[in-house]
């Protein structure tokens, strides 16, 4: 018997399979819809508008007005920095100064790889001091190959700079012959002549009447005049040569270049062989404990007097071994060090100041007696310029520890601020000491001081414009004046408090920079001002890229106030300052 199969019919297979898909298609729909609107969310709390229409692109929305929106916002800035860049190259070695040409944008790029160079051989020399056993012994190893490679690399740098030196002394040269020739022939002419003017002039003196002396006069002052205009042609020569003279060439400038960055890594190299070798806390503990066994072995069998002696000698090395266990690489401090430092004395006085001014932002708000009375301290205060404060804290704050080394108050502000960094993530490998002294003290109350005004007054202001509608609300519901003033008053101010802080934090960044220079506190302020006392070649680069570092820093900051500053805005109102 056979068996019919029934055909299948796939009109139904396909009717009942396409609600099914539509649902999936819509679920995915509406997943890219809400991620995307998360995104946009994500976009305006951190104020980065610029990628909005980025985003509407990629989901297809107006492509014609999200491609205007990106050439505005992301295109035409793009290319204005570009013409920046381009101009600031071209212009700038025009631009001399007694320090030397103002350094191109190029040079300042070498410049933050020389400072970030030197960060990172601190580091690794850090390391290689607290290595032990195999480890510090392949850091030797490696470290003695490469300097046998630098030593070739060093002579062939010298050679190099020695026949650029050549080749750019017989192209200086082959240019100045002809120009010295051309002003010795000039100033050969110029006293000739000079000597026939005079010459004239004095046969003049012979043949004109005593009475008329004043035709003399005048030309005795056309021959000056003209002998004036005459050296002027010889300094302007003369100065063409002494620009020939300094020049460097390209060949040369390259030659130096490399011979400075050879020689300045040879050095380094140098040096990690000693830290990782001799001078290595492994190698000194060994030597400290090989001289405490040897010295109570000796003491066992030795006399009354010698027993003294080596007894003492044992105590001193049991506490210099003490001291080598603890001991750590001396670092100097570097720039990723510098800006910790910085960050970290700015929101300490920043915080300090915060906590000053909101209290009395909200008192001077809910009382308009008390805002009388602060007023004319906020117009006396406020003008004063931050180095008088830091003058006035800095003799303070020295009078209260006058001696920092033994003060348990700054041990236990440091011992707090060093735990804090050593458990955040990056922070704690750049920074051992953050070294809470007298100058971190005057540099913090110093920005607390100078950044208060700006969340006091916002604060009074958030806190005196609330809603009346809400107060009576609160009135009728009998809330306490501190339920009133938490569930009623702060959530309104919080935009205005917020938005004064964010004024706050730029004006204590700004106010920071000059009161580390001045207090020699460790900080980017000292550290520009380092670059700018040391003298070397590259010194001029170095501080322009503080004017980056700096900059980019204090982006940041108010970056981060704004997002704050957003989530406590209610939708709709204006966070933004």
């Amino acid at each position: 018997m056979s068996t019919l199969h029934e055909p299948r019919d796939e009109s139904h297979d396909e009717t009942s399979s396409g609600p099914a898909t539509a649902a999936e298609a819509s679920s995915e729909e509406s997943i890219a819809l809400r991620f995307k609107h998360a995104l946009l969310k994500a976009i305006d709390v951190t104020a980065l508008g610029f990628l909005e229409p980025v985003v509407r692109l990629c989901y297809g929305e107006e492509p014609r007005v999200q491609l205007r929106n990106i050439a505005r916002l992301i295109v035409l800035p793009t290319v204005a920095f570009v013409l920046f860049l381009g101009v600031w190259a071209v212009t700038a070695p025009n631009l001399r100064t007694k320090y030397g040409a103002l350094p191109t944008p190029s040079q300042v790029w070498d410049g933050w790889c020389a400072i970030m160079t030197f960060h990172e051989r601190e580091m690794e020399k850090s390391e290689a001091y607290l290595a032990e056993g195999p480890e510090r012994e392949a850091i030797v190893a490696e470290a003695t190959a490469r300097l046998q490679l630098l030593e070739r690399a060093s002579k062939v740098a010298n050679e190099r700079v020695a026949t650029a030196r050549e080749r750019e002394q017989a192209d200086k040269e082959a240019r100045l012959t002809p120009l010295r020739a051309e002003l010795e022939a000039f100033e050969s002419q110029l006293e000739a002549e000079t000597e026939e003017r005079f010459a004239a002039v004095e046969a003049m003196s012979t043949t004109h009447p005593a009475d008329d002396r004043a035709v003399l006069v005048r030309e005795l002052a056309k021959v000056a005049e003209w002998t004036e205009s005459q050296e002027e042609i010889v300094a302007r020569m003369k100065a063409s040569m002494k620009e020939i003279e300094d020049e460097k060439s390209p060949a040369l400038v390259a030659a130096l270049h490399l011979q400075t960055s050879v020689a300045e890594e040879k050095q380094f190299t140098e040096k990690l062989i000693q830290v990782a070798g001799a001078k290595s806390r492994e190698v000194k503990l060994n030597a400290l404990v090989a001289s405490i066994r040897e010295d109570q072995a000796a003491h066992a069998s030795a006399d009354p007097d010698s027993a003294y002696e080596l007894a003492h000698s044992i105590a001193k090395d049991r506490a210099r071994l003490e001291d080598v266990v603890e001991s750590t690489y001396p670092r100097p401090w570097t720039l990723p060090m510098q800006i910790v430092r910085s960050i970290l004395t700015v929101f300490s006085g920043f915080l300090i100041g915060v906590a000053i001014a909101i209290p009395l932002g909200i008192l001077c708000g809910l009382s308009s007696t008390f805002m009388a009375m602060v007023t004319p301290f906020i117009a006396l205060f406020k003008p004063v310029s931050p180095i008088v404060w830091l003058l006035i804290f800095w003799i303070v704050v020295g009078g209260v520890f006058p001696d920092p080394a033994s003060s348990q108050t700054l041990q236990v502000l440091n011992y707090l601020a060093n735990s804090v960094l050593s458990v955040t993530p990056y922070v704690g490998s750049i920074v051992d000491d953050i070294d809470i002294n007298p100058a971190f003290i005057a540099s913090a109350l110093t920005v607390a001081t100078c950044s208060l005004w700006a969340t006091m007054v916002n604060t009074a202001l958030g806190v005196a414009s609330v809603d009346q509608d809400h107060v009576n609300v609160a009135r009728v519901l009998k809330l306490s004046p501190y339920d009133r003033l938490v569930k009623i008053v702060l959530p309104s101010a919080l935009p205005l408090v917020f938005a004064g802080m964010r004024i706050s934090l730029g004006i204590g960044w700004m106010v920071l920079i000059a009161a580390e220079l001045l207090a020699s506190s460790e900080g980017l302020g000292k550290f520009t001002n380092d670059m700018f006392q040391n003298g070397n070649t590259d010194s001029f680069a170095k501080i322009m890229v503080m004017v980056f570092v700096v900059g980019v820093i204090g982006l940041v900051l108010d970056r981060i106030m704004i997002v704050f500053q957003r989530l406590v805005s209610f939708e709709g109102s204006v966070a933004t300052v």
